[in-house]
C-alpha cells in the first residue's frame, strides 16, 4: 500500500466504485475526508462516520485498498 501523503490532498475517495468524499487535509500521514453530501446514513454508517461530529473524518490505514494518481480506493464494502 502506497504511503499517504500531502500530495493525496483533493483526490477522491471511492468506495465500491462510489465516490465517499475527497481528501479534504493530510496530517502525519492520515487522510481527512470531507464526505460527499449524497451519502446516505447507511453508508455513512457503514464508514464509521455517522455518529462522529467533524466536518472531516480520518482514514484508518486498514480501510485504504489502493492509492491512485487520481483517487484512494477503500476496501470493498464489509
Amino acid at each position: 500500500m502506497s504511503m499517504i501523503t500531502e500530495s493525496d490532498e483533493g483526490k477522491s475517495v471511492v468506495r465500491d466504485d462510489t465516490t465517499v468524499g475527497i481528501v479534504a487535509t493530510v496530517e502525519h500521514g492520515t487522510a481527512y475526508v470531507e464526505p460527499d453530501p449524497s451519502l446516505t446514513d447507511k453508508v455513512m454508517s457503514q464508514l464509521g462516520w455517522k455518529d462522529i461530529d467533524e466536518e472531516t473524518f480520518p482514514l484508518q490505514d486498514d480501510e485504504i485498498a489502493d492509492v491512485t494518481d487520481d483517487e484512494i480506493r477503500l476496501q470493498t464494502s464489509r
